[in-house]
């Protein structure tokens, strides 16, 4: 499958940047089947071609059986840089988002702890198993996640990619599209790569 530019410029920067040893790690991994990739633009109608560009290459990172090798490789980042992030494979995003209420009603009782809980181009009323997660940070996602949000406020945009970060609790817009995420790793030169991943 062709790549689009921002995918192959985002996969050829990172394999600069990694370890040798996660750079061999890296080439033991395959991307989704088509049937895997149907199955999450059924669920995601709207899932970005980029996401599955890179899940046609590389069918998640998140302690990932290849084979005979499973691979735990950190090769996504967000804002928040002292956290590295895994992608989840296209099996991990279809079976791991369960989450039926929305923001409003998880924190309904806590809301006034959190003053900065919701960037204005999120839609709090959003239920959370209608964003594709697609990655979690380096500590299995307890303390940060990041979406892609298909039900924006009228402030945002639709396909906007959201973080999550745990204590204190805030969602934060960090780009407006896929394509705009990788372009800022790619910008920020790989800052969420560290040689003890």
């Amino acid at each position: 499958m062709k790549h689009d530019n921002i995918v192959k410029q985002f996969l050829d920067g990172l394999r600069e940047h990694l370890p040798e040893d996660d750079i061999l790690s890296l080439s033991f991994s395959t991307g989704a089947s088509p049937l895997q990739l149907a199955q999450l633009k059924a669920r995601y109608p709207d899932c970005p071609k980029s996401l599955i560009e890179l899940l046609a290459t590389i069918n998640g990172t998140y302690w990932q059986k290849y084979g005979e090798h499973t691979i735990a490789l950190l090769i996504l980042g967000s804002d928040v840089t002292e956290y590295p992030y895994y992608l989840k494979s296209v099996e991990q995003i279809l079976d791991e988002n369960n989450e039926t209420d929305s923001i409003n009603e998880i924190y309904k009782e806590y809301r006034h702890y959190f003053p900065d809980l919701v960037d204005a181009a999120i839609n709090p009323d959003t239920n959370l198993d209608k964003w594709l997660c697609f990655s979690d940070c380096m500590n299995n996602g307890g303390t940060s996640s990041i979406y892609i949000d298909f039900n924006p406020s009228d402030m945002g945009k639709k396909g906007q990619i959201v973080r999550f970060l745990h204590d204190p609790d805030n969602y934060k817009v960090i780009a407006d599209s896929f394509d705009n995420y990788l372009r800022m790793l790619i910008d920020s030169n790989y800052s969420f790569v560290f040689e003890d991943n």
